[in-house]
């Protein structure tokens, strides 16, 4: 079936089926290790100081924490702030360029079919929007920005091209941005994609076959959300870093309250979430011991995070 289809694949360079056996992946981070750990959901410097205490108090090595509520939901100050935090703890923060139409007037995003466009930038105007929440990152000293939408992805790749960014910033794509098959892998690291969140509900074929595909890192959810699956794979944790590396592993949350977009009235939960996060990374990595792995973990600030610098000038 579909031998035609399968065999004009292959001659494009494309993985004509999902693999059977699912092979080691040949591809590791730039200090040679399989796997870092990413704590998504970090709403801030308060909810970072918890994901760090924690993290020292349970032993979980944590290299990157991502936001999701955008940059524009933080003062120059709270932005300053978690900027030092993260430069003291030698941590990758990964903020989120805002707003999407799911946070405006959009019709369609809350229509029972408005998934396709919840995340997407709607107009031009919220082109120049989430352009303008990477710039203020960068000038604060962040070199990684979260990106949903393919529009957004290309203007990031242009201006930083243009020096308008940083020649070190990094493009992470958001999970909201599905990319499910490794032709869409292809187009995304071609339109200037650094790490690739993969939709939570793949099978570890399907996410070999993308691997096969591209060599950037991945990012997948061990444990997802609710609102984008809920999925709790921490016994798929061995075999997903031996395919998937180098492969930034993601410890969400299942049954938690969204808390989009974050702010000090939900202070309490944010800081909860952002700890049990941590906890749920310290079981993924007793259950990796048990396990007989001996794939190799980065160490913190290793080479290809996308460390906080120092701002490049005083905010007001």
């Amino acid at each position: 079936m579909s031998l035609r289809a399968r065999s004009l694949l292959t001659t494009a360079g494309l993985p004509c089926r999902d693999p059977g056996e699912l092979p080691d992946s040949p591809h590791r981070f730039p200090d040679g290790a399989h796997y870092r750990v990413e704590i998504p959901s970090t709403e801030g410097p308060r909810a970072l100081l918890a994901v760090l205490e924690e993290a020292e108090r349970l032993d979980v090595r944590v290299h990157r924490v991502s936001q999701g509520s955008g940059v524009f939901l933080h003062t120059d100050a709270e932005l300053d702030e978690m900027a030092a935090i993260a430069r003291d703890a030698v941590v990758e923060v990964s903020l989120f360029a805002r707003p999407s139409a799911a946070w405006d007037t959009s019709a369609m995003a809350r229509a029972p079919a408005g998934g396709v466009i919840a995340a997407a930038s709607r107009g031009t105007e919220q082109l120049v929007h989430g352009l303008e929440d990477i710039l203020r990152a960068a000038d604060h000293g962040y070199r990684s920005v979260l990106i949903a939408d393919i529009g957004l992805l290309d203007a990031f790749r242009r201006v930083r091209a243009a020096g308008g960014l940083p020649a070190e910033m990094q493009a992470k794509i958001s999970v909201m941005l599905p990319v499910a098959n490794p032709s869409a892998a292809r187009v995304i690291v071609g339109l200037g994609a650094s790490t690739i969140n993969l939709p939570t509900d793949l099978t570890l074929a399907q996410v070999a076959a993308i691997r096969a595909a591209v060599d950037v890192p991945l990012d997948v959810y061990v444990e997802s959300p609710d609102p984008v699956g809920g999925f709790v794979r921490l016994h798929e944790l061995p075999e997903l870093i031996r395919i998937a590396a180098p492969v930034h592993v993601k410890f969400g949350l299942r049954n938690a309250p969204d808390v989009y977009p974050a702010g000090s009235h939900l202070d309490a939960t944010v800081l909860a979430l952002s700890r049990e996060r941590v906890r749920r990374a310290r079981l993924g990595m007793e259950l990796l011991a048990r396990s007989g792995s001996t794939a190799a973990m980065s160490e913190l600030g290793a080479e290809g995070l996308a460390l906080v610098q120092e701002p490049a000038r005083a905010h007001a």
